[in-house]
């Protein structure tokens, strides 16, 4: 058997450790900035935190859920991921189940390179600002939510795992008398929940990270948080409004490192649960292509 052989050890052997050097090196710095958050201003100062905090305080985190523009950023946050995801989801399922019958769907070749086509060469951020300013979108949470409710890639991993759903169970569907929607809602997408949640976790995940989108189509108070938290990098020290004890407590990088773990901890929460969906959706969308 290969994977009895010795060159097949080695080479598990040093996946293994490659692996295990990368997930090092991207929890290392996560891990650094939560001692930092948990850690008292004057430790952070002396440099003396690494990968434990230092004099343990929950200050920062009580000034962070104090501050009403970096709450009021998390619920532009969620406000966006709710009509983003749902949106989303609807919009590439309706999109690539036709395109999954493109052998029957008049046009649906070309059709279907014109979606390529979009992901590979886009229009631009002028043209774009334009079009989202003569539709009046400005200011609105749609100006940020409707450009970005069809991922290509993700239709595309839609329709490669349509395609390989088994056409008895649509021909026993219609034979029944279900039409296509009917088909599509009873039959495709309860058998194509893992690349539903997979896709689930793409769009939260894309409509989470975007920041540069809010800076230029909404006003600050519309903000979600990554857009706030990009500003943040730049913003004076906030310790200055400070008074002398928390000033001791508390600086510039205890308050952002403990908006910056606030920030990521809704993502890391969400990921264990859509994790044993995610392999299997990536795996099946690709391998039925």
């Amino acid at each position: 058997m290969y994977y009895k052989s010795t060159g097949y050890r080695i080479f598990n052997v040093a996946n293994i450790v490659f692996l295990s050097i990368i997930s090092i090196a991207c929890i290392l710095p996560l891990i650094h900035v939560l001692a930092i958050s948990f850690s008292s201003g004057l430790a952070v100062d002396a440099n003396k935190v690494t990968f434990w905090p230092v004099e343990f305080t929950i200050d920062s985190y009580k000034r962070t859920f104090a501050d009403s523009d970096f709450v009021g950023s998390f619920i532009n946050s969620l406000l966006r991921i709710v009509l983003g995801v749902s949106i989303g989801i609807i919009v590439t399922v309706l999109t690539a189940y036709p395109l999954s019958k493109m052998e029957k769907l008049k046009g649906g070749k070309p059709l279907a390179w014109f979606f390529v086509f979009t992901m590979l060469f886009s229009g631009g951020l002028i043209p774009t600002y334009i079009v989202i300013q003569k539709l009046h979108l400005m200011n609105t949470i749609w100006a940020i939510v409707l450009p970005n409710a069809l991922g290509i890639y993700n239709m595309i991993l839609m329709l490669n795992f349509f395609r390989g759903i088994p056409k008895e169970l649509e021909e026993a569907s219609l034979i029944d008398g279900a039409g296509h929607y009917a088909t599509l809602f009873r039959i495709y997408v309860p058998v194509s929940m893992p690349s539903i949640a997979t896709i689930v976790l793409f769009i939260t995940i894309t409509h989470w990270n975007a920041w540069f989108d809010a800076l230029i189509y909404l006003k600050k108070e519309q903000w979600p948080m990554s857009t706030l938290l990009q500003t943040l990098v730049k913003a004076p020290d906030p310790s200055q409004h400070m008074t002398a004890e928390e000033a001791m407590m508390l600086t510039e990088r205890t308050l952002k490192a403990a908006k910056l773990f606030v920030g990521t901890a809704p993502i890391l929460l969400v990921y264990p649960f859509l994790q044993r969906y995610f392999v299997k959706g990536m795996v099946l969308g690709a391998v039925k292509g």
